[in-house]
């Protein structure tokens, strides 16, 4: 309480502090003629003495502006700049009193059709129709920064403690550089590796599918989208990083980003090869490809795993060593007609990991308690090439093509040993496995868009299509023996080999038009066909003792299954297109074929199903000024069982589950509303985010399993009558300037419900679940010599329920940071990440809480093109991986393998030559 006490009064001393120090700039920008208001005009302060910008505002809707900021005795400028006028400009000798401008008169700039920018007066901010446009020189960072350092100084810019970029309250899913993917359009690459003196502007629009892109219809998202320009002086060069390093207990590292800009062309390659667990590309300017430092990019998950342009690499439980190379090439052809962009990826990685689970099974019966350890090797291989082409045909006509092809190999050991207690302890039974399984996988996609539009505005033609084949080939070769305790059933030993082939095909194709019934009001229909068809065969052979081979067909575990799935949905709606209001609203009917097909023990069984449901969806979007808006989107779909849970016939692969589908089951029904409300003040510098969203399912499909004596157990599937979660919050930031620091903080709390039915040896039982999580994070910063960020997240979950075993669970967990980065004394760079996690439900035998602290001290030499590191991973060797996982029939926790505490001493060489020209020396370099 007393910390909670001394921060609230830390804050109310820094804000009164602050306010008295201030001054507030205000007045009204009209069009000099007319007189009329001129709304989102940009008003600025910028010094006399270094030109550096010192604040800013827009306008509103009547041309008002109120700008408040710090006190200052030097001369500034002050300005106004508006799309289409003549720039206006007034020496101030001093910021020390409030000051009315009353009427600001801009005189219109006759001479410009277009916009014009003067480079030198660029606005910080600038309002485009749909878009918000940053102007980077703006914006003061370290000469050597990189491009999320350039957004964490943009107003209304956050990026959490996970590494999720917002923009007013809205999270970027998609960054790209000068209007392409770099790299897939998830973008880190590029914020984590460009430098950001090469950026000219950062533009934020909504994020658009490929059909709102192709048409010019507006964004049904609620995601935004950065582009990154480069500026046009560097457009033309060669520059990257490249960073090996080597340690303690044969640790190592190693990383490469290279890129070639040539006007248009942009050719760039990356590559990377440790054993520390980073699965993927990092790059971290303070801790480079060490996990638990700095490891907060969306692209990088808790388990290890990254993303590049949708591909997961990685992610398994253990220490990996990995390798990984990949190439994207960009660039336009015919004059402009033909943009095509494309990337390749090879990755190999070994996995080796020891488990240790304890679960306890929760039955109406009487709870049980299964104990199991297990080691694992894997090794993993793969290839992704992916393209796409942008194709001008003519003026109204455009045509989009993305193919993409992947393999994956993969090849799997894994023994262990699994026992299961009753609750006096009595072993119910025991199953030791050995398991070589090798798998290969290969998929082909492609997709087409097309649209053409029409003579009358907003009148189009739209057409897509999709195909995707996918091919899966697995071998299993298993040794499991298991021994049932209290029935007195013989044992089951199995020395087989198991061969998997799946094949699965998808086709879909969707045609719309689009007519304007006015300016602001467009019909729009589409037909949807989609056809998706898989087949599943397993041929299961014993080992024959007398010919010493796996000839011995196993009829009992070996199946075939064909499953085809047809449906055609036609849907008509409305779209509106208002300066402040945007939604549409789409109903039609969604017509299904859905047949089923296994053949088991020369026997066929067939489950035809036939359906119509319903289908709408639906968004509104209100803007309620320049960055205040609400959003809200609905939808209603349906979900159809898989083939295995509702073909009936048994599945006996596993020797402690047999498995029984459900001919009777029911589709589920999916009803589904989110809506969110945000405000960021650019002159106060703060944002407040409201959201919400919920779920209500209608047949869900539910696991129904039962347990003998030997608890092994016989699983089926049934519906459920209803099932539904929602959940709510808000978050809060504000940013604070004072002299050379700044001082942010943010907090938000997010309260989730849910309801859910289950069955547990055949007795329906009611789970009512709330999770509460608050988090706030800080971070104080002085003239960009030293950051200090603690952030903190509280998580209390309770589950109460009904006809089960137990009545209540209830658990809480504390994680903690506090990441400290420095830049002085000149050219060194000092990185320490302390991270505190406590968990109260651990089981005993686990341990509930540990440290992660990660340091990091570098040196910059030879004019800064290198970087000498040291660095240590896990200081106190307290880091544990222990995981309580509650689900309404099992509390399992479980202990991995993790990486234990190194030292690594790294390199990392810079390169960076621009318009032929190296930045750091005047030496000229002649480009290819």
């Amino acid at each position: 309480m007393f910390q909670k006490i001394a921060l609230a009064f830390f804050l109310l001393c820094f804000t009164i502090n602050y306010s008295q120090n201030t001054v507030n700039l205000k007045g009204k920008i009209i069009d000099q003629k007319g007189s009329l208001p001129l709304e989102s005009a940009t008003i600025y302060l910028k010094s006399v003495s270094d030109n550096a910008v010192i604040d800013y505002t827009i306008s509103d809707k009547n041309g008002n502006f109120t700008l408040k900021t710090r006190k200052n005795e030097k001369p500034v400028y002050f300005k106004v700049s508006y799309i289409g006028y003549v720039d206006y400009s007034e020496k101030l000798d001093h910021l020390k009193q409030d000051k009315d401008f009353k009427f600001v008169k801009l005189t219109e700039n006759i001479n410009t059709l277009n916009e014009v920018i003067i480079k030198s007066e660029a606005p910080p901010i600038r309002i485009k129709k749909d878009t918000l446009e940053f102007n980077a020189s703006s914006f003061k960072v370290r000469p050597d920064a990189n491009v999320e350092a350039l957004l964490k100084q943009l107003p209304g810019v956050e990026i959490d403690e996970e590494g999720k970029i917002t923009v007013n309250g809205k999270e970027v899913n998609n960054i790209l550089v000068n209007g392409k993917p770099f790299f897939g359009k998830d973008g880190k690459i590029a914020t984590q590796n460009l430098p950001a003196d090469i950026i000219d502007k950062v533009q934020v629009s909504d994020t658009k599918t490929k059909e709102e892109e192709l048409s010019g219809q507006a964004a049904t998202s609620n995601e935004k989208t950065i582009n990154l320009t480069i500026q046009e002086d560097k457009n033309k060069g060669q520059f990257g990083k490249i960073t090996a390093g080597y340690g303690t207990d044969d640790r190592y590292e190693s990383s490469l980003l290279f890129n070639h800009f040539k006007d248009t062309q942009k050719i760039s390659v990356l590559g990377s090869s440790n054993n520390i667990n980073s699965t993927g590309f990092s790059m971290d300017e303070i801790f480079d490809n060490m996990g638990g430092g700095r490891n907060r990019s969306v692209w990088v998950n808790n388990d290890g795993s990254f993303g590049i342009n949708g591909m997961q690499f990685g992610g398994n439980s253990g220490i990996t060593k990995s390798n990984m190379i990949g190439a994207n090439y960009a660039d336009e052809w015919a004059n402009k007609k033909i943009n095509p962009n494309g990337s390749y990826y090879y990755t190999t990685g070994e996995t080796t990991n020891k488990n240790k689970t304890n679960r306890i099974n929760l039955l109406p019966t009487g709870n049980t308690n299964t104990v199991a350890e297990s080691n694992t090797k894997t090794i993993t291989d793969g290839h992704n090439l992916s393209a796409n082409f942008e194709i001008k045909l003519d003026s109204t006509s455009t045509l989009y093509i993305n193919p993409e092809f992947t393999k994956n190999e993969i090849k799997n050991i894994n023994s262990g040993i699994e026992e299961a207690f009753d609750e006096t302890g009595t072993i119910l039974n025991q199953n030791s496995s050995n398991n070589k399984w090798a798998s290969e996988n290969n998929t082909f996609k492609n997709s087409i868009d097309f649209y053409k539009s029409l003579k009358k505005k907003g009148r189009g033609i739209s057409a897509a299509f999709v195909n995707e084949h996918n091919t899966n080939n697995s071998d299993l070769n298993t040794k499991t023996s298991t021994i049932f305790f209290q029935s007195g059933n013989l044992a089951d030993v199995r020395d087989q080999f198991r061969v998997d082939e799946s094949k699965n095909n998808n086709i879909i194709a969707t045609i719309g038009y689009s007519e304007p019934l006015r300016d602001s009001l467009v019909f729009n229909f589409e037909t949807t066909y989609n056809y998706k068809k898989s087949k599943d065969t397993r041929n299961t052979y014993d080992f024959d003792n007398a010919l010493i081979s796996y000839s011995n067909f196993n009829s009992f575990l070996s199946n075939d299954i064909v499953s085809s799935t047809s449906s055609v949905t036609p849907m008509v709606g409305i779209s509106i297109r208002k300066n402040k209001i945007g939604g549409s609203i789409s109903m039609g009917t969604e017509i299904i074929n859905f047949n089923n097909e296994s053949t088991y023990l020369l026997n066929k069984t067939t489950v035809n199903k036939n359906y119509m449901y319903p289908k709408m969806n639906g968004y509104l979007n209100i803007t309620l000024g320049k960055s205040k808006s609400i959003y809200s989107y609905y939808s209603y779909t349906v979900n159809l069982p898989t083939a295995n849970q509702i073909l009936p016939f048994e599945n006996l692969s596993n020797p402690l589950n047999t498995i029984i589908g459900n001919a009777d089951l029911r589709p589920n029904e999916n009803y589904s509303i989110y809506f969110n409300f945000n405000n960021y003040d650019y002159a106060s510098r703060s944002g407040f985010y409201a959201y919400g969203s919920g779920n209500y399912n209608v047949n869900q499909i539910v696991s129904n399993t039962t347990y003998d004596a030997d608890f092994k157990a016989t699983t089926t599937y049934q519906n459920v009558d209803q099932a539904y979660d929602y959940y709510v919050g808000f978050s809060f930031n504000k940013s604070l300037k004072k002299e050379k620091s700044t001082f942010k903080y943010s907090f938000g709390i997010q309260v989730g419900y849910d309801y859910n039915q289950g069955l547990t040896n055949a007795s329906l039982f009611e789970s009512k679940g709330l999770k509460l999580t608050p988090r706030t994070n800080l971070t104080w910063s002085h003239d960009n010599l030293i950051t200090i960020n603690p952030s903190y997240r509280y998580t209390y979950i309770t589950n109460d329920y009904i006809n089960y075993v137990i009545d209540n669970t209830k658990n809480f967990k504390h994680n903690a940071k506090l990441e400290i980065t420095t830049y002085w004394p000149k050219k060194v760079v000092l990185g320490s990440d302390f991270g505190y996690n406590y968990n109260s439900n651990i089981a005993n035998g686990f341990q509930k809480d540990f440290y992660l602290w990660n340091l990091s001290l570098g040196y910059n030499f030879y004019n800064n093109r290198l970087l000498a590191k040291v660095k240590v991973y896990d200081v106190l060797n307290q880091n544990v991986s222990a995981v309580r996982t509650i689900t309404p029939t099992a509390i399992t926790d479980s202990e991995n393998t993790v990486l234990q505490q190194y030292a690594m001493f790294s390199l990392t060489f810079k390169l960076d030559k621009f318009g032929g020209k190296d930045k750091n020396s005047n030496s000229v370099i002649v480009l290819d």
